[in-house]
């Protein structure tokens, strides 16, 4: 079992940057690969970004790939995700997960969530 805390949210400008964490707690939690899924209101949650257990291997939706950055540090359990240069159409709930298995930006093969944290971006 593990449990998945988002931090880091917040309003901000277009333009301006934001920091996500997620604090992960239980068993082996660094045996995880992670990703970051975002939804917005009236669509379907999407991939974002995903890291690989050791953090070698990282992978980013074609939408933010060059303005975020994924990354871990398994030492404190902890994800990020580095948001820079956002958009309006940024806003949404996001939310990680972790999956036991390979590198995925399907929402089914991911076990755990977190409860989500609101990032809005004001034009």
């Amino acid at each position: 079992q593990v449990q998945l805390v988002e931090s880091g949210g917040g309003l901000v400008q277009a333009g301006g940057s934001l920091r996500l964490s997620c604090a992960a707690s239980g068993r082996n939690t660094s045996r995880y690969a992670m990703g970051w899924f975002r939804q917005a209101p009236g669509k379907e949650r999407e991939f974002v970004a995903h890291i690989s257990s050791d953090g070698g291997s990282t992978g980013y939706a074609d939408s933010v790939k060059g303005r975020f950055t994924i990354s871990r540090d398994n030492a404190k359990n902890t994800v990020y995700l580095q948001m820079n240069s956002l958009k309006p159409e940024d806003t949404a709930v996001y939310s990680c997960a972790a999956s036991r298995g390979p590198l995925s930006t399907t929402r089914g093969d991911y076990a755990y969530w977190g409860q989500g944290t609101q990032v809005t971006v004001s034009s």
